[in-house]
């Protein structure tokens, strides 16, 4: 039954709030839109611009609501009444349709007063579930509650597929001095696209992407997606215990470097049209396989953060919470990780807080100043990218970031993050020329504040979730990098080492004629072993940019290139250190990656590739079953030289240890020169036998190999050492254990 009881009722006196309504100017909607108690009873006003008519629905009566004009504002006076009570709206608009739901201007504020405080001071330490776009109910109401911070806007709305994109529709409320926005708007389902328009204290009107969407549409468009409000169903229970418990620098760990773009291409399976992807659940048991079959122990995959520009790899991120929907849903992400735990392989994202692009769509200027990033270009951009650098010393800018890492961790179980480009991080002069950059408070060029955040970022990781890695790519002598924070350091666990990378490629890619006068560059990486926990990089930097890939920058014929690539794996797998391989390396991939092609995976239908894939699978082997390889990588207790001193024969020996005395030792010949009888010493009498030959045939070798018992002689009776005799393979390298040796 319709009512004929409205009498309307003048707007109240705050007319600068109507006006500011009425110009989407508006700060605080909820004072004009929604139920309001006034002196002739309780009044209701809609604001809708969209709107031909709205009615008011409410204890099985319809109430039709007066129209003011042309200014969009509806109004009903309920007659003598004073307490509030639950109603509906339902609007009609010029094309006959019709949307009813309940008010969003009828909630009080969803975020608490902690929330806010924590938020602001940056130690909130679960600010994705407080910041933007959260299924929720608001008393038996369901909806989605948005929240923005956007301190110095004057108005922020919610805009979508849900209201035409109209910023007139639904603006948000400023609550208190914290700079944040907030709106619950009822009934909204997941899949439903949306974004911020922000007007700024200028008067321009732009939108933004929430900085704290969850998923994001796949490019070339950019708009947020309400995620699903359903968890993911994990099923890698022991996984996560197991973790927790794993002292990672005592265990072995090699990893596999992906770009899930360009790792497989439509060889899969044929992709489905208009596709140029494989999802991320076929990508889940292809890779588990291929990593089960090559024997690596972790994955890490270049970022699969949202970004806008495939040739960026990621690293150009415009969704810090969003994985990339190139390969899926956020759901299909987790499938993905959930799966490599069933299989046990760990997995560790590439994870960049050093900078952002500067898309007009993202962060940049983001209620009309410089919210995210430093005004002055001197602290606030990195030329080298032509992007914006976090002004890491604002506490809500410093929340966005951790918050990004603990969600990964929280909500995808990510075993471990990779921080991309922390030198650029650590030096306010990097990469810049005197007068490009401003010192810090004292004068010097450290950024204090960004070291602050990495030191704040990993206690957080590792105290929140045990057993995870952060591994920092830093390429400079930066003190303690991998060091905890008691101690000073910067609280890392591992440290890419970039100096081992750059001598042992340049190295190994000399002439096996220059490389006695070169000795020394596979030694020296011994005298800082110590200094940090290291993990060994041959990275996706070192095929790209006319690099050329590791199998062609090997010098000699093509038996040479080869035999070369299988020595410097050789050396790597025995080095301290943990282990990483960019995609494609283990196969020998002749060309530098393109990021726009799969892989030459036909190359494996050759015996020397397949020969080289199957040297990977059986260095993995060996290294995960011989404790010696791993247990005292970061202790000078697990490795001694033997014979450094070779040059003119391109030798070296050393041997490896575990903390049971168990003893490796491992000889290189890196001239193609085979040594018939050399003489090594080794640590204990007894026989010793020969377990891998980096030249055996299956490998694509010429099968130089020690093969039976070699037993130990007398070397030195004064000083009771013992040694053995071998042959050496031309260009390659063996790995000797004792026969009881477990």
């Amino acid at each position: 039954m319709l009512s004929s009881g409205n009498k309307g009722n003048s707007f109240p006196a705050e007319k600068k709030l109507l006006q500011e309504l009425l110009l989407t100017e508006s700060s605080d909607p909820h004072r004009i839109c929604g139920m309001h108690t006034v002196k002739d009873g309780i009044l209701i006003r809609v604001y809708d611009p969209a709107a031909e008519s709205v009615c008011i629905h409410t204890s099985g009566r319809i109430f039709p609501m007066k129209k003011s004009g042309n200014t969009g504002i509806f109004e009903y006076l309920f007659t003598g009444r004073k307490t509030h009570f639950a109603y509906q709206i339902e609007k009609t608009f010029p094309d006959g349709n019709t949307f009813k739901s309940h008010d969003p201007y009828q909630f009080l504020p969803g975020i608490g007063e902690l929330d806010l405080h924590l938020f602001n001071k940056g130690a909130h330490q679960k600010v994705y579930e407080m910041m933007g776009a959260h299924s929720i109910k608001m008393g038996d109401v369901e909806g989605v509650r948005f929240t923005v911070w956007a301190p110095d806007a004057k108005r922020v709305s919610v805009v979508g597929s849900f209201n035409n994109w109209d910023g007139r529709r639904h603006m948000m409320r400023l609550i208190g001095s914290s700079g944040i926005w907030e709106l619950f708007i009822p009934a909204l389902q997941e899949g439903e696209l949306y974004k911020f328009e922000i007007c700024s204290r200028s008067g321009k009107v732009f939108t933004k992407l929430d900085p704290y969407a969850r998923s994001i549409q796949k490019r070339p468009e950019n708009a947020a997606i309400i995620p699903s409000p359903v968890p993911f169903r994990w099923t890698d229970e022991k996984w996560m215990k197991d973790r927790s418990k794993k002292n990672f620098l005592k265990s072995p760990v090699s990893i596999y470097e992906v770009h899930l773009s360009s790792w497989r291409g439509p060889g899969l399976r044929e992709l489905p049209e208009g596709e140029d992807f494989h999802n991320y659940r076929e990508l889940a048991h292809a890779l588990a396989e291929y990593i089960k079959k090559t024997g690596f122990t972790h994955i890490e995959l270049l970022p699969v953060n949202e970004h806008p520009l495939d040739q960026s790899w990621g690293y150009q991120t415009t969704g810090m919470y969003a994985p990339t929907s190139r390969f899926g849903s956020p759901e299909d992400f987790a499938f993905f990780v959930d799966h490599m735990h069933k299989n046990n392989i760990g997995v560790i994202l590439d994870w960049v807080p050093a900078h952002f692009p500067k898309d007009d769509f993202y962060l940049g200027r983001f209620d009309g100043t410089a919210l995210y990033e430093h005004e002055d270009p001197r602290k606030g951009e990195q030329k080298d990218w032509g992007t914006y650098i976090y002004n890491f010393g604002r506490h809500e800018v410093k929340n966005f970031l951790i918050g990004s890492a603990l969600y990964f961790l929280d909500k995808f179980h990510i075993d471990g993050l990779r921080v991309d480009a922390v030198a650029s991080m650590l030096y306010l002069d990097y990469s810049r020329k005197e007068g490009e950059w401003l010192p810090n408070k004292y004068g010097g060029n450290h950024n204090l504040e960004a070291i602050g955040f990495l030191k704040e970022l990993n206690i957080l990781t590792h105290s929140l979730f045990p057993g995870t890695v952060m591994i920092a790519e830093e390429s400079t002598s930066y003190p303690g990098v991998s060091r905890p924070v008691s101690c000073g350091g910067l609280g890392f666990t591992l440290k890419w080492n970039m100096g081992w990378m750059h001598d042992s490629l340049d190295y190994f890619s000399l002439d096996s004629l220059f490389r006695k006068g070169n000795h020394n560059k596979l030694t020296f990486s011994l005298l800082y072993a110590y200094n940090e926990n290291f993990v060994l990089p041959y990275s996706h930097d070192e095929v790209v940019h006319g690099k050329r890939s590791l199998l062609n920058r090997m010098p000699g014929d093509y038996e040479q290139k080869f035999a070369n690539l299988r020595a410097l794996y050789t050396y790597m797998f025995t080095h301290p250190g943990k282990k990483l391989l960019f995609m494609g390396g283990e196969f020998a991939q002749w060309i530098e990656w393109n990021c726009e092609a799969a892989l030459d995976w036909h190359l494996t239908d050759y015996p020397s590739h397949r020969g080289m894939q199957l040297l990977i699978s059986e260095l993995n082997k060996i290294y995960k079953e011989n404790p010696p390889l791993w247990e005292e990588d970061h202790s000078p207790s697990g490795f001694r030289w033997i014979d450094c001193n070779d040059a003119d024969r391109s030798i070296y020996s050393f041997e490896r240890r575990d903390t049971e005395g168990n003893t490796l030792v491992v000889i290189l010949n890196l001239t193609p020169v085979v040594r018939e009888e050399y003489f090594c010493e080794v640590p204990e009498e007894g026989i010793w036998e020969e377990i891998f030959s980096s030249d055996e045939t299956r490998f694509g070798g010429t099968g130089i190999a020690n093969g039976g018992n070699i037993a130990s002689f007398m070397l030195d009776p004064s000083e009771n050492t013992f040694a053995i005799k071998v042959r050496l393979p031309w260009l390659g390298g063996i790995i000797l254990r004792k026969k009881n040796c477990p």
